[in-house]
């Protein structure tokens, strides 16, 4: 297409969708048109970094002096603790919806003057609700899902899989399923009234059904999950979803060079994140390095927002972030909570997944990496050091595994499904 588009971008203010959407926004940057940001002042450095434009949502200084990892972090302290997977599910759930509704409010003026401002083809939103100003718009809008699939029910639901958010399997009890079901729909009933009374009162044309947070755009929806993970041989989908393997970033973050402390030492080396949320639990992140310290091994620790809270051992050398799309392409194997960006990244190089779960969406991939023979599952707060160390020379050691993420990472990098991103936006735009 030889005219130059403009693609607004309006993700939730998380650290995975936004870095998920600078993925998609780099894919249409390189191919020629104008991608633009609309995000809280925190992201404009590094947005700009990136050659994006960028519109601020809310009054601030754009000097990145804000930290929503460390305010979403505190949010959701609970939801971090060791709790089963149904008690952090029904908790978050309910959560989830009340402080998007209450941030997408507070955002929504500035949105609606944005989109009127800028008058963009395309607007693509990586969120978990729906938004009034861009489902109202009369301009053809994406809606964009980075966390694992099995949660597109939250806004699209299909009984032929389990319930998302508890890491069920799909061949587990199907008797269960049903009730575990509702008892999530039941813990968002409350703040679901409210958002749908939010809804009208703001003219949105599009409402979710009944205790579900989001609804599908008419024009298209699309989701990042590789294809050997994918759960549409039980389910498939409608032709107006569309699946990425990724939605990688190409790394345009600072080099990264193994500092000499690991380089002067043996072992494989391997990267620990438990994502930006998941280091705010120190006492857990404590246990952790206690248990790696025991390791042949050396690692490389992505430390989170409370990096100064604890040490590590004399194997380990981190930060608070460190540049990780660098970091996954030199290391053997990646321990992780099981984020969908980390997931999606990891196969894209190739390596196996120690996969110890969190909360939210991260049950679902841990379990589906575990059936799906990528890796393997661990329960993080009651793991023995014995299961943990044995898990990761296991992962080391398997030459299958390591044999069958090969074709996969090749598949992906091969077939570069991102980049048929471009033709779908510029398919919309000529609607």
């Amino acid at each position: 297409m030889s005219v130059k588009l403009t693609v607004l971008f309006a993700p939730i203010n998380y650290v995975g969708p936004i870095l998920a959407s600078a993925g998609m926004g780099e894919v249409l940057r390189d191919s020629g048109h104008r991608v633009i940001f609309a995000v809280r002042s925190e992201w404009s450095q590094r947005l700009k970094s990136l050659s994006f434009e960028v519109e601020l949502l809310a009054e601030g200084s754009g000097d990145g002096k804000d930290d929503s990892a460390a305010e979403n972090a505190e949010e959701l302290e609970s939801v971090l603790q060791n709790k089963s997977p149904l008690e952090k599910g029904i908790e978050c759930s309910a959560l989830l919806l009340k402080d998007c509704m209450v941030d997408a409010d507070k955002d929504e003026s500035a949105l609606k003057g944005i989109i009127k401002r800028i008058k963009p083809d395309v607007i693509i939103t990586d969120h978990v609700i729906t938004l009034p100003s861009v489902a109202g718009s009369g301009i053809p809008w994406i809606f964009s899902y980075s966390s694992n699939p099995l949660s597109l029910d939250v806004g699209y639901e299909d009984k032929r899989l389990p319930p998302s958010l508890l890491g069920l399997s799909i061949n587990s009890d199907q008797n269960l399923w049903e009730e575990y079901r509702q008892q999530l729909k039941e813990s968002r009933r409350e703040n679901w009234i409210k958002y749908k009374e939010w809804l009208v009162a703001n003219d949105c044309p599009v409402l979710p059904e009944e205790c579900l947070c989001w609804a599908p755009s008419p024009f298209a929806n699309i989701y990042m999950f590789p294809e050997e993970l994918d759960y549409t041989d039980v389910r498939p989908l409608p032709k107006t979803f569309h699946r990425f393997d990724y939605f990688k970033r190409t790394g345009d973050e600072e080099t990264f060079e193994l500092p000499d402390k690991l380089k002067s030492r043996s072992g494989k080396l391997i990267y620990l994140s438990l994502g930006s949320m998941g280091g705010a639990n120190v006492p857990l992140m404590k246990r952790l390095v206690s248990i790696l310290a025991k390791s042949e091994h050396r690692f490389i620790i992505s430390k989170g927002v409370k990096h100064n809270e604890y040490e590590l051992a004399d194997n380990m050398w981190g930060e608070r972030t460190v540049p990780q799309v660098k970091v996954l392409s030199i290391v053997s194997l990646i321990i992780t909570h099981g984020g969908n960006n980390t997931v999606t990244e990891t196969m894209y190089f190739g390596k196996p997944m120690l996969v110890l779960p969190l909360f939210y969406d991260q049950y679902d991939n841990a379990q589906r990496i575990d059936e799906k023979g990528f890796g393997i599952r661990l329960n993080p707060y009651e793991c023995t050091d014995e299961q943990l160390l044995s898990a990761i020379d296991r992962l080391l050691d398997d030459r299958k595994l390591a044999q069958k993420l090969a074709k996969v990472s090749h598949r992906i990098r091969t077939e570069k499904s991102i980049e048929k991103l471009t033709q779908l936006v510029e398919s919309l735009a000529k609607k």
